[in-house]
């Protein structure tokens, strides 16, 4: 039975008239994933790189969100060809290539995603989840149609060289890390720095002027709010973690007297 790939995360960039509002999801919850997949939000970021997830709970988690109305896309650990390779078989069909700090890491990202001769992505379709096990026709032609990749800018060297990533042929979008970026210019957790909104708004005129996409990560609402205003089109705006640890921090703050939370190494609850 012949089957249909869903349109891609450039394909949702292109046909929106508005920014695109994501989260991250880390925990590697299929159920959390689904929960998070329900909320309205456009687009899910199911992280590798800083969360406990593999080849199992990446796919569980796709098998979770397939259905709602979100797009899912999936940041590998690291920019390594059999990584990308597994992902893609595995049915990822977004990629955030974490740490692309050059020309030619850009273009190896995107080598990756490609069948020979334009890359050099191993062929396996026939075993693979991302072809439906052969029943998506002409997948091998057409792979380069379901398959979209955003490279993340998260370095004083990415940043100087965002112009000649922006111009690689198959870098659909950029994404800025402002947390890693502050720490490559030596403001480490100093993310709201003004030199840092300086480095990241200059990479979002930089693909403006390329005529990509460029995204950004900000769980600050008004960053997050002084991004969209300076052209971000899509952002992360909060973590599934991060809601949880604040909620329930949230929780034990308003029902349980201070002088009675102790946490395991004896120090006093820090207020927040």
């Amino acid at each position: 039975m012949p089957l249909r790939i869903e349109d891609t995360f450039r394909s949702a960039l292109a046909g929106t008239k508005r920014p695109l509002a994501g989260m991250w999801v880390c925990s590697g919850s299929p159920l959390i994933a689904e929960l998070c997949a329900g909320s309205g939000l456009d687009w899910l970021l199911v992280d590798a790189e800083h969360s406990p997830n593999g080849l199992d709970s990446i796919l569980a988690q796709l098998q979770a969100i397939h259905g709602y109305p979100v797009h899912a896309m999936v940041r590998p650990p690291v920019n390594d060809t059999v990584i990308i390779k597994q992902y893609l078989d595995l049915g990822v069909q977004n990629l955030l290539i974490p740490m692309v700090n050059s020309l030619a890491e850009a273009e190896a990202a995107v080598a990756a995603t490609r069948y020979p001769p334009h890359g050099v992505r191993g062929v396996g379709s026939a075993l693979a989840r991302a072809a439906r096990w052969n029943r998506v026709p002409d997948y091998l032609a057409r792979a380069n149609e379901t398959i979209s990749v955003t490279v993340q800018i998260e370095s004083t060297a990415a940043v100087d060289a965002v112009q000649d990533i922006l111009k690689v042929d198959g870098v659909d979008a950029i994404f800025i890390g402002p947390s890693d970026l502050a720490a490559s210019m030596g403001l480490l957790g100093q993310q709201e720095h003004p030199e840092v909104r300086a480095a990241v708004e200059r990479c979002l005129e930089a693909a403006k002027a390329a005529g990509k996409p460029a995204g950004v990560n900000a769980f600050n609402p008004a960053t997050a709010e002084h991004y969209l205003a300076n052209g971000a089109d899509f952002i992360l705006v909060g973590a599934d973690v991060a809601l949880l640890a604040r909620g329930s921090e949230a929780l034990a703050a308003r029902f349980i007297p201070k002088a009675d939370v102790k946490p395991a190494d004896g120090d006093p609850r820090p207020s927040y």
